[in-house]
């Protein structure tokens, strides 16, 4: 057999493979990581080497009593206001979404108002509810509520406002198809709630309810106005007092980082829950 004939075949194989394929350097984006990553560096270096913010009063005051005292109060108050929120959220979005048009209009007005009012004048109103019905059904409301119960009904009823937004939004999100189709297996209606929308909605709630969840964290600093001593008004009571006004605010700073990096740690795991069986890339 001549060397042409076996040349032949080892030609044809060659042009029958695939082409290698070759991945694109991406230089411009690993000289702008780099870039980055030396101008953290930079700041981080000047953050902990500056000695205006006196890392060891952080360091001294970061579990004090007064400040743990108040970490707990910003925890509690953030649990109850999410809780009492998302179920009067849940009620007004489901009479948003009912076809009783007295329900709906109710629902769409106490929206666009708490969502209309600021929530600082919400609670000096709530402050101030004494000034504006001295008695309610034969109850004087002077001193009636105290600062924390203020900040619990004000906060609450400003994030029922957007809670209703979230659910209806995430209940809308469910194809109709799915529960037709829960209809004619013959499933009743909290069935068809509990099994088929319920774990579809909650794809499109829980993102927004964990940035709600985060934004209430951070938003209950603003009850210090009217003295609940929360995070900010504990370390305010401090650097009042000791005029360490720098360090003070840097222990409330980095314990609302940790709180909020561990909740966004938990916003993963919820996510990645309700997302079995989707088809898309968490």
């Amino acid at each position: 057999m001549s060397s042409e004939t076996l040349a032949k075949p080892a030609a044809a194989a060659e042009e029958a493979a695939p082409p290698r394929l070759v991945p694109r350097r991406h230089l411009g984006q690993w000289a702008a990581a780099l870039v980055v990553l030396v101008l953290l560096g930079f700041a981080l270096s000047s953050i902990m080497r500056n000695e205006a913010f006196q890392w060891d009063v952080v360091g001294a005051y970061f579990t004090s009593t007064a400040v743990l005292r108040g970490l707990w109060l910003t925890l509690w108050l953030t649990a109850v206001v999410m809780g009492l929120g998302f179920a009067l959220g849940t009620l007004l979005a489901a009479a948003r979404l009912s076809a009783n048009p007295v329900l709906k209009s109710v629902s769409w007005g106490y929206v666009w108002l708490f969502r209309s009012v600021p929530i600082l004048v919400q609670l000096l109103f709530w402050f101030n509810i004494g000034a504006l019905y001295p008695h309610i059904l034969g109850v004087k409301t002077v001193n009636l509520f105290g600062p924390v119960t203020v900040a619990v009904v004000g906060l609450t009823l400003h994030e029922a406002a957007y809670a209703a937004e979230v659910v209806r939004g995430g209940i809308l999100s469910v194809d109709r198809g799915q529960i037709e189709a829960a209809q004619a297996l013959g499933l009743s209606r909290w069935q068809r709630w509990w099994r088929i929308v319920l774990p579809q909605a909650m794809r499109s709630i829980v993102p927004p309810a964990a940035n709600m969840l985060i934004g209430t964290l951070k938003g209950t600093s603003i009850v210090s106005v009217i003295a609940v001593q929360d995070l900010l008004y504990s370390a305010q009571l401090i650097y009042h007092r000791t005029y360490q006004v720098i360090p003070l605010l840097m222990v409330a700073t980095l314990w609302y980082v940790i709180v909020t990096s561990v909740l966004s740690v938990g916003q993963y795991y919820v996510e990645r829950h309700y997302a079995r069986g989707a088809e898309r890339t968490r």
